[in-house]
């Protein structure tokens, strides 16, 4: 085959091949030309600026802004169990402290003026101990430990008066508002974590004036004059200072509370109540919480019935209060 020949046959390609060549030798020509117009000779660009002393920096307003890591290295926000990172420790502000509580002795504190004491309940329990407190409207409330009585919290509850607390001052408020003495029979004095007070001395009987307006109907049925409702509630501090009350509990619940110390001459004893029994609720109102009891409790004045649950050597049964 002929030389001629073959570029007729392979002439598309080669014309192809030569285009492609001058395109290259164009393109790096002119590459060339460019960087050659614009590339700046580094021997005549100045020097950069020195770097800003102390790790300081400024910014475009002119303001100094600080680059030092030493802060962070210092507190080391990242790791509190390490601490900081720099070795030296580091000095925080101690909180201020909160003053601790008059630990002396409660029945040298001085007299709360903030209201008066005209009934306790006391229970081994210290959350089912209660006391009837007249605030200066002369109002009686019945509260709790815990309870707020005119800016002041009731510390603890005994079984002849009751200490408050305001900030770190205690002071104490009698039955009755007596003057506070420090008795032999006393209940022991209050403390963070007390043991369960005792009510001390013998029972004492019901004064005839108030026996002679509770007639007994039957063993489980009694007719009360209204009038003796009041002095019940003015006197129960003395007239039911040798019962006691425990929470009964089976399991982790509530189911009433147990009476003790309860004897037939005396004030619950005369009411059909017996030593031993467990009180489970009154007029509904069961006694397996402190509040359904102060429930109960704000409605003695006012009932026409009283209805008692209780149960008495394992067997339930009522007792019926009919008030005239």
């Amino acid at each position: 085959m002929g030389l001629d020949a073959i570029l007729k046959r392979y002439f598309p390609a080669v014309i192809c091949l030569l285009i492609a060549s001058a395109a290259y030798f164009q393109a790096s020509g002119m590459g060339e030309l460019v960087a050659g117009s614009v590339l700046l000779d580094p021997s005549s660009m100045p020097p950069p600026p020195p770097p800003p002393k102390g790790g300081a920096s400024h910014t475009s307003s002119g303001q100094e802004r600080t680059v030092n890591a030493g802060p962070i290295l210092s507190r080391n926000p990242f790791d509190s169990v390490t601490g900081p990172l720099d070795g030296k420790p580091l000095d925080l502000p101690s909180p201020a402290e909160s003053p601790a509580p008059d630990n002396s002795d409660p029945y040298n504190d001085p007299v709360c003026d903030v209201g008066k004491v005209l009934l306790i309940t006391q229970s081994e329990d210290p959350d089912w101990s209660f006391a009837a407190i007249a605030g200066s409207d002369g109002k009686a409330q019945l509260r709790r430990r815990g309870d707020d009585v005119s800016g002041h919290q009731i510390y603890w509850i005994g079984w002849d008066r009751v200490w408050l607390m305001s900030g770190s001052s205690r002071c104490q408020m009698q039955v009755h508002g007596e003057p506070p003495k420090k008795l032999a029979s006393a209940s022991p004095a209050p403390s963070s974590t007390p043991d369960a007070p005792k009510p001390k001395g013998k029972g004492k009987a019901v004064p005839k004036e108030i026996a002679d307006k509770i007639h007994k109907i039957s063993e489980n049925q009694f007719d009360v004059e209204r009038s003796v409702v009041d002095q019940i509630l003015e006197n129960q501090a003395e007239l039911m200072r040798s019962a006691r009350i425990v929470p009964e509990k089976e399991g982790d619940k509530v189911v009433g509370i147990r009476l003790f110390g309860v004897r037939p001459e005396s004030l619950l004893g005369t009411l059909g109540l017996e030593n031993g029994d467990r009180l489970q609720s009154i007029n509904g109102f069961e006694m397996s919480d402190p509040q359904k009891a102060l429930e109960a409790y704000a409605r003695l004045r006012t009932a026409d019935k009283l209805q008692v649950s209780v149960n008495r050597r394992g067997k339930p049964m009522n007792i019926d209060f009919n008030i005239k």
